[in-house]
């Protein structure tokens, strides 16, 4: 456990007793989701198809980056996973989880919960609107989950303005 005895901050240091799995653990998997995100980003934006996935029958990743709900706005959703992922990489190192600001540790759980709602979307998107699924995007789904569940076991122990939950 990572564990800093200044609780109210005077010192001006960090104040946390994370687990010091943490951290690391959520750095790795924003980085995993940046990579498959660049993937599918990069693959939106070829003039050939790149996706090394199924196609046909419920497993199609070309027919799921290729449908209407693949766009948000004009803007691919892979390269909004792409730019959430990259920001998720930031609020995740080690020096983002000891910040004694109360306002990165709030920034990281909506970031995490705003993703994880997109999340949801999406795959409601995939399995009723276009009836397939793109394992690609499983996979992001599925690291995105997981930030997200640790984000939210680990915020009673962060500080929410100016004090400790834990």
């Amino acid at each position: 456990m990572l564990d800093h005895t200044d609780p109210a901050g005077a010192g001006g240091t960090a104040v946390t007793s994370l687990a010091r799995w943490v951290a690391p653990v959520t750095t790795g998997l924003a980085l995993v989701g940046t990579g498959v995100s660049a993937y599918l980003t990069i693959d939106h934006y070829a003039e050939t198809d790149l996706l090394v996935c199924g196609e046909g029958g419920s497993v199609d990743c070309g027919a799921v980056t290729t449908s209407a709900q693949s766009m948000l706005l004009g803007i691919p959703v892979a390269l909004l996973g792409l730019l959430w992922f990259a920001a998720m990489v930031g609020m995740c190192l080690p020096a983002a989880w000891s910040a004694a600001s109360p306002l990165v540790h709030q920034a990281r759980m909506a970031a995490a919960v705003a993703g994880m709602g997109f999340v949801l979307w999406l795959i409601y998107a995939e399995l009723i609107i276009v009836g397939a699924i793109c394992l690609w995007c499983t996979v992001a789904h599925v690291v995105a989950f997981g930030l997200f569940s640790v984000i939210v076991m680990t915020a009673r122990e962060l500080p929410v303005a100016g004090r400790w939950v834990g």
